[in-house]
């Protein structure tokens, strides 16, 4: 056989390191120069090959039978299955009984049609997906303050001359670290601010000189912000020409922040006053950068505590200048692109309204049917998967394993399980697929041509490098099949070049404009920001805001956090992640050496912590709330307060974080609150004590000079 290659991203993060795949008996890859990461990817990117031969991979599609198994089945019986249950429900129970939910590791094409599909060839309003886990409080800060969500306002590498960039929120060693080549100047300047109640591999690159970490409460960083943001003001930090110019809303901005003097925000938050000083003046020499994650956005608050983010970059003179700025790091691979295009609820392609009567006529008549056809704005995630099995009776779930990633998931289960038909789209068994009446295999990322945007809103493509093993189909095809089936009007194309093209004639006068793209004109390697009319806009900010005014808004927040519903708990669990594992580790949990290093989920707990309830290290406790029990095995470090644990959310059963977590959420984002959850710890009886040295030495090596060169390495 003969050598084939193809240029292309990487599947997993937003950030989409580029990789050229090279395909002979086997596949690989190598990393290709670019600038998000200059030819440097991670351990998940390097061995993102070894997936699309995976012995755990989907070639056929899967009924449950009478006696409860699956069973693979044909295309033909699988589709006429699917399609009768749609119709049934809809005949018998209306058109919001049948309900999508997508993901943010989609294509743009996939994404764009997941949303068609939903309101034309269902009829629904019932959609929604994944990245309302992840981007939503962000995505809402961000258009109430900018009138503009675009997760990095400014291209990655303008990170590179920063002289202070304050990162909230976000451990980026572990979830992007090609990233870390661009915290470089700042750490030479010793001015890398991480806040982080825990001492992650993030904050730890701040030792030695290169930098400060604030270790605040879990759940105070709106406390944090505000206190800052005081600090400036009272201090008279504050750019007053920049505000007068550029902004509207700051006299009820110093009026809400006027209570949050530092010694209050020192006592609420654990952070020293002269630390909280020293911040503040930092962003207020010159040359720095705010920068959110989830850490902060994940929680009831989170849409308010990014907002708190916003405004104080706003009062600093930051956004929209040269050498300054703000931004949030977006997850999952086009958790940009995902948002931008009708998975949302609420939302139209190009990052519209669904409730805009403008919006609705421009793209029904892309799609060709009557505006007046188009159903109405949907419901968020957490409130879509509360109707499981009661209003919605039939589900499609597409790029996403909800029973791993959702909120308290041990309820969802028993939804799940009590719907008329699940149908779900992947390319293994997930936790997720186990529960479905029908899975659907398709295709994973080097089998399929299609485009991606990543964290600072650059839309790139996405190249086939090889063919797709039989069986397998592109989720394309099978909503075109489906909408057959169903007798859809509108068009269904398969081909990704044609479905972008008709995306870009739908987002024409939107927000996230790419009716100047196409396939062609992105094959010649153009810098492609969105907007994207006729030109790229890397920085979209330089001369207005997108506001009818082009004032960007300070929005006054306030900091009531809510009462903790878990009583007796002593202790606040925040998740994240591993340097190994992505997300709920339906792909990494099946690579080798990735699993290898990181097997299992370990409760970080503090020594003294551990010590008061009799846990020793490698020990198996058990990690309750209300909802639920994890098993997981101790790691007693140094490097987390005495009030908190933490627990990665990659795992399922037992493991699962998300057992925890409770299905309380933002009222303006609808963001579930994953990142303060009060639980018990107590040791687990029923399990022997089983140390690994080799788990230990896996932490050990998470060391800041051995991040860096994993994450510079080529």
């Amino acid at each position: 056989m003969s050598m084939s290659s193809a240029d292309t991203h990487c599947p997993y993060c937003a950030l989409q390191c580029a990789m050229t795949v090279l395909h002979d008996s086997e596949t690989a890859v190598t990393g290709r120069d670019f600038p998000t990461n200059r030819g440097g990817l991670c351990a998940k990117g390097w061995t993102s090959a070894e997936l699309l031969a995976s012995p755990h991979r989907l070639r056929m599609p899967l009924m449950r039978r009478p006696d409860g198994t699956l069973a693979e089945t044909t295309w033909d019986e699988a589709l006429d299955a699917v399609a009768a249950a749609f119709r049934d429900t809809k005949a018998t129970h209306g058109a919001d009984a049948n309900a999508i939910f997508g993901g943010g590791g989609l294509t743009n094409e996939k994404a764009y049609q997941l949303g068609k599909f939903a309101r034309v060839a269902l009829g629904t309003s019932r959609i929604d997906y994944n990245g309302r886990f992840c981007m939503s409080s962000a995505a809402a800060a961000s258009n109430r303050a900018f009138g503009m969500d675009r997760g990095l306002p400014f291209p990655v590498t303008d990170l590179d001359d920063a002289r202070t960039i304050l990162l909230l929120g976000s451990n980026v060693a572990a979830t992007m670290p090609p990233f870390l080549a661009h915290l470089a100047g700042a750490r030479a300047a010793g001015g890398l601010i991480v806040v982080d109640p825990r001492r992650s591999a993030t904050a730890r690159l701040t030792e030695d000189g290169a930098g400060t970490h604030l270790q605040p409460a879990p759940g105070t960083d709106l406390p944090l912000l505000l206190g800052l943001t005081h600090i400036v003001i009272a201090e008279g930090l504050a750019d007053r020409a920049y505000i007068e110019e550029r902004t509207a809303g700051f006299d009820a901005l110093r009026r809400s922040v006027a209570a949050w003097w530092p010694e209050r925000t020192s006592s609420t938050t654990g952070i020293p006053v002269a630390q909280l000083r020293e911040t503040a003046r930092r962003l207020a020499a010159g040359g720095a950068y705010i920068l959110t994650g989830r850490g902060v956005e994940q929680h009831v608050d989170g849409t308010a505590t990014a907002t708190a983010a916003i405004n104080l970059a706003l009062v600093l003179g930051l956004v929209g200048r040269e050498g300054s700025g703000y931004g949030t790091l977006t997850g999952q691979g086009n958790g940009q692109g995902g948002r931008e295009h009708g998975q949302k609820a609420d939302q139209l392609p190009g990052y519209r309204s669904i409730r805009d009567p403008e919006a609705r006529r421009h793209v029904a008549g892309v799609w060709g049917v009557d505006a007046d056809e188009l159903p109405d704005a949907g419901i968020p995630a957490t409130a879509l998967l509360g109707e499981l099995g009661g209003p919605v009776k039939t589900l499609l779930v597409a790029g996403s394993n909800v029973v791993v990633s959702a909120p308290d998931v041990d309820a969802l289960r028993e939804r799940l399980q009590a719907l008329d038909t699940l149908v779900v789209c992947d390319f293994f068994l997930s936790e997720t697929a186990e529960l479905a009446d029908i899975v659907l295999p398709v295709l994973q990322w080097a089998e399929e041509e299609g485009t991606m945007t990543s964290l600072e809103g650059r839309v790139i493509r996405r190249r086939r490098a090889l063919a797709a093993p039989d069986g397998a189909r592109s989720e394309l095809w099978i909503m075109s099949e489906l909408a057959r089936r169903l007798g859809s009007a509108s068009t269904w194309s398969t081909d990704p070049a044609e479905v972008f093209d008709e995306l870009a004639r739908a987002s024409e006068g939107g927000v996230a404009d790419y009716s100047g793209l196409s396939h062609e004109l992105l094959d010649t390697g153009v810098e492609a920001y969105w907007p994207y009319r006729s030109a790229s806009t890397p920085r979209p900010f330089t001369e207005r805001f997108a506001h009818a005014d082009g004032r960007a808004r300070l929005v006054a927040v306030d900091a009531t956090p809510p009462a903790p519903t878990d009583r007796g708990a002593e202790l606040t669990l925040v998740t994240g992640r591993y340097l190994q594992q992505y997300q709920s580790g339906t792909q990494t949990r099946r690579v080798a050496e990735l699993n290898g290093a990181r097997p299992e989920a370990r409760l970080e707990i503090h020594p003294a912590t551990a010590s008061r309830l009799g846990i020793r290290e490698g020990a198996l406790v058990a990690v309750s709330s209300d909802r639920g029990t994890v098993k997981a095995r101790a790691s007693v470090t140094t490097d987390i307060r005495h009030d908190t644990v933490f627990l990665p959310f990659h795992y399922a059963g037992d493991e699962c974080a998300n057992r925890l977590t409770e299905a309380i959420v933002d009222p303006t984002s609808a963001m579930p609150e994953f990142k303060r959850t009060r639980v018990t710890v107590a040791p687990d009886a029923t399990a022997p004590v089983a140390f690994s040295a080799e788990r230990v030495a896996v932490v050990v090596s998470e060391h800041p000079a051995a991040l860096i060169e994993e994450a510079t390495r080529v």
